[in-house]
């Protein structure tokens, strides 16, 4: 896959979720690009993962809990870029969203979270010595735009990030602070090997892509950057869909 080329030499970026799928892609693409890359996990150390994240600073962090939220900010000196990327669909663990209690762990987890770590990072993020200023992305999905019925939860909270990026880009513009969100198509993951897998899954959905193919995590990633580069300098507030065509396509 081709890529354009990004310079984001000497900014500060964190992606939070940052080893596997889109975060991975994501933190590899701004870190190919010259920035210096912090990345969260869920695991005690890099070391535990399999994949080489020796290029990264690494923290741990429980997207779940508002204190590792809190630590994790407060431990960065300086930040450009923040990638709200950490969550998953609690089902893909066999829990049920509609199950009260596993609704409100999916909306703390993936709206709660992302408010709760652009907040603690917003008075680093609005001091970016950028030329196009510092940016905050957030990360929702097709369940942003229409119902996915398995996942009441996980879908309320990624339609919450859209409301949230326009309330934000809002609130936080005039400090600099451009706050934009893409929503993803179904893109390869550890969360979505399983759907890869099933040709009941793919099938129907590659049937209405108009570009014929599920996403893989750097479609995602280089669309990241570019929100998040002067090419977007007057791009705020707004929910970008990759997806290959698929919200658009009946």
């Amino acid at each position: 896959m081709s890529s354009v080329t990004y310079d984001f030499s000497d900014a500060h970026v964190l992606v939070t979720g940052g080893t596997s799928g889109i975060g991975a892609a994501t933190a590899a693409a701004y870190r190919a690009a010259g920035a210096h890359v912090t990345i969260t996990g869920t695991r005690g150390d890099a070391a535990d993962y399999d994949e080489d994240l020796s290029g990264y600073r690494y923290m741990q962090m429980d997207a779940e809990d508002g204190a590792s939220i809190d630590a994790v900010a407060a431990a960065l000196p300086r930040l450009d870029i923040l990638v709200n990327n950490a969550g998953m669909a609690l089902p893909s663990m066999g829990l049920d969203e509609y199950e009260p209690e596993i609704f409100n762990r999916a909306v703390n987890m993936l709206l709660m979270g992302p408010f709760r770590m652009a907040r603690r990072c917003v008075d680093m993020i609005a001091d970016s010595k950028l030329a196009v200023g510092g940016s905050i992305i957030g990360v929702g999905s097709m369940s942003s735009f229409f119902g996915i019925p398995i996942v009441p939860g996980y879908g309320a909270a990624k339609t919450g990030i859209v409301g949230l990026t326009r309330t934000l880009a809002v609130e936080w513009g005039p400090r600099g602070i451009r706050v934009n969100a893409v929503a993803a198509g179904i893109t390869r993951s550890r969360m979505t090997a399983g759907t890869f897998a099933a040709e009941e899954w793919t099938a129907p959905t590659l049937a209405r892509t108009p570009l014929g193919r599920l996403g893989e995590p750097q479609d995602i990633a280089q669309p990241i950057l570019f929100l998040t580069s002067p090419g977007a300098s007057w791009i705020t507030g707004q929910t970008l869909p990759i997806d290959g065509g698929y919200t658009v396509s009946g």
